[in-house]
């Protein structure tokens, strides 16, 4: 397999933290994500990935697989052990819930495309930006702690082994930190993240701050 990625990249973190669980390798194949000149809004990278975003798995077989939550699930269906969704319907609806409520609610606003149109059109500055990416990450872990705490009963977000839902919690949190989040606002989120700062697949494979 080989996976499109950027160590800087949230989305890229989930992957690679899934592969880690389960065992898997993956060449990593790097794609610069930053700037109007970045590989990823090129007709080369475009070619490969209509949508231009990171990360991208191609597999042994030669299928493009797009969207971490898809690559996620595709791991886990290649490789059932160790399991990244819980075992009833109920839960693996709330580890979805979880993921999707990050990767489609908050981080869907904060890539730097994102940043680049704000400053283009609406002439954002770095501040700006900064402002307009800390209302959604705030905004959008509150609501994900409620979420938690409204049916946390294990260890972590949905049950006592990490997965799905922890997998896109855990780059997000690192994010939010980074933004000056102190995630002691958020007391599940808090808990898990330090669970699962201990765990190798998840501290080794934590997004790389911005340059």
């Amino acid at each position: 397999m080989k996976l499109y990625q950027n160590e800087i990249s949230s989305a890229t973190s989930r992957v690679r933290i899934a592969l880690a669980l389960k065992g898997l390798m993956a060449e990593a194949l790097p794609v610069t994500i930053l700037g109007e000149n970045s590989e990823s809004r090129q007709a080369g990278y475009r070619s490969i990935n209509p949508q231009g975003l990171v990360p991208a798995l191609l597999t042994d077989s030669g299928v493009l697989i797009t969207q971490s939550l898809a690559i996620v699930e595709y791991l886990d269906e290649i490789k059932p052990e160790p399991p990244l969704l819980p075992d009833t319907a109920e839960g693996r609806a709330q580890a979805r819930s979880i993921a999707l409520a990050i990767a489609a609610e908050i981080h869907a606003l904060l890539p730097p495309r994102i940043g680049l149109h704000l400053g283009k059109v609406f002439q954002a500055d770095a501040d700006a930006i900064t402002a307009w990416n800390r209302h959604w990450v705030g905004e959008g872990m509150a609501a994900v702690e409620a979420m938690i705490a409204g049916h946390r009963q294990g260890a972590f977000a949905v049950a006592d082994q990490p997965g799905i839902a922890e997998i896109f919690l855990f780059p997000q949190a690192i994010s939010a930190r980074r933004l000056g989040f102190d995630l002691a606002r958020w007391p599940n989120i808090a808990k898990i993240v330090a669970r699962l700062e201990a765990i190798p697949a998840f501290q080794e494979n934590a997004p790389a701050p911005r340059q």
